[in-house]
C-alpha cells in the first residue's frame, strides 16, 4: 500500500466537500481557473494546504530532465486534483492526464472535479487511484 493512500483517501470527502460549497457558491458557467482558486480557498479555511505546480527532476539514463507541473491543485502533498469546467462528461483523456501527474509525482489519489457538472459530486467527479497504492504490502 502507498504510505499516504491512507491519508489521501479520507482526505477525498474533505476535498468533495469543498467542492461542492464552491460549486454551490458559483453554480456553474465559470472558468476552470476560477474553481481551482476558489477550490484552494475553501481548503485554506478547512485548514488544508494545497499547491497548484511544482519543478520535478526525472533521470533519464543518466541525464537529468527537469519539468515544470502546472497542475491544478496538490492537497496536503497526498490527493491530485484536475478541475474542469465544461458541460460534457470527463472523458478518457482527462483521466490519463491526471494519472500522468500522479505518477511522476507519486500521488496516490486524484479526483476529476467538473464544476461544469450541475449534479456534483455524483456525476461530476471520477476518482482515479495510482496503480497498486491501495494494495496492501506483499512481501517479496
Amino acid at each position: 500500500m502507498h504510505p499516504l493512500y491512507k491519508r489521501a483517501h479520507e482526505l477525498t470527502a474533505e476535498v468533495l466537500a469543498s467542492a461542492k460549497c464552491v460549486q454551490e457558491f458559483y453554480g456553474i458557467g465559470l472558468l476552470e481557473s476560477i474553481y481551482v482558486k476558489s477550490l484552494a480557498r475553501e481548503l485554506e479555511l478547512a485548514g488544508y494546504a494545497s499547491s497548484s505546480e511544482q519543478c520535478i527532476r526525472v533521470d533519464y539514463k543518466g541525464k537529468i530532465i527537469e519539468e515544470r507541473l502546472r497542475y491544478d491543485l496538490l492537497v496536503e502533498g497526498c490527493v491530485l486534483v484536475e478541475a474542469k469546467a465544461i458541460e460534457g462528461e470527463i472523458t478518457v483523456e482527462h483521466r490519463m492526464q491526471l494519472l500522468s501527474y500522479m505518477k511522476v509525482l507519486d500521488i496516490p489519489v486524484g479526483l476529476i472535479i467538473n464544476f461544469g457538472n450541475i449534479r456534483l459530486p455524483a456525476r461530476g467527479v471520477k476518482r482515479v487511484i495510482l496503480k497498486g497504492a491501495d494494495a496492501a504490502n506483499e512481501l517479496s
